[in-house]
């Protein structure tokens, strides 16, 4: 039978985790409310219609973010879990760096989504195919928050 001692040093610890872990309950990536493109048009509206897609538009579903959930979903936890331990359980900041990494990977999706193609009139406006690339608005709307 295995024995523990130091009881109260353990749970000091432990009193001490929780107090740290109790500081950030929430963190937001994405497109979040209140960002606009320079004429008012709101970038999580646009974030949606390319994820989605709008057939009266004739845009199809570009899902750029259902795909960054797709392929880093699965080791967000254990990413979660290292960032808390090398933070020394700061849950505010390790939120904060986790919703950055997360980050990190929703830009490089929408950096490289090439599948479907831009419409050929796309094409000609832009000079080039490259889908949710244009101005460079949606990729550096990207934002992150930690909620208390």
């Amino acid at each position: 039978m295995a024995s523990v001692k130091g009881g109260e040093k353990l749970e000091a610890i432990l009193k001490g985790m929780a107090a740290k872990l109790s500081t950030g309950s929430a963190v937001r990536v994405g497109f979040l409310e209140g960002s606009t493109y320079p004429d008012g048009t709101s970038t999580p509206m646009v974030a949606a219609i390319q994820e989605f897609g709008s057939p009266a538009q004739k845009i199809p579903p570009r899902p750029f973010m259902r795909n960054t959930i797709a392929d880093n979903g699965p080791g967000w936890p254990k990413a979660l879990a290292k960032i808390l331990e090398a933070t020394n359980y700061d849950a505010k900041r390790s939120l904060d760096l986790f919703g950055h990494a997360v980050a990190d990977q929703l830009q490089a999706s929408i950096i490289t989504f090439s599948t479907p193609a831009n419409a050929p009139s796309t094409i000609a406006r832009k000079g080039f195919d490259a889908p949710l690339r244009d101005s460079g608005h949606l990729l550096n709307s990207v934002e992150v928050e930690v909620k208390d």
